[in-house]
């Protein structure tokens, strides 16, 4: 099974449907089910901003699973800046 590794609080909440838009440097053709799982690595600002505890969020596991069903490139900053996302997610 595929998986994809995010930093917390972004991995947590992937995983409860808050955040629904992933962007990567990278393509990939994979569509499909995948898990989610959290680094090791915590984002304390991304946590102060959201208002998160990180000593409450779990890491470097796997905390759910989501299905990859679309992937959009973007040809300069000003597309990525308007829509603002990649690949596109639904969780399962």
């Amino acid at each position: 099974m595929k998986y994809i590794s995010l930093k917390q609080p972004y991995a947590e909440m992937f995983a409860i449907g808050k955040k629904l838009i992933e962007c990567r440097k990278w393509n990939t053709k994979f569509r499909g089910d995948f898990l989610i799982h959290t680094s090791k690595t915590i984002d304390v600002k991304a946590c102060e901003h959201y208002n998160i505890n990180g000593n409450d969020i779990a890491r470097g596991s796997i905390i759910g699973k989501a299905k990859l069903y679309d992937v959009k490139k973007y040809l300069n900053y000003k597309e990525y800046f308007l829509n603002k996302g990649a690949f596109f997610f639904k969780l399962l």
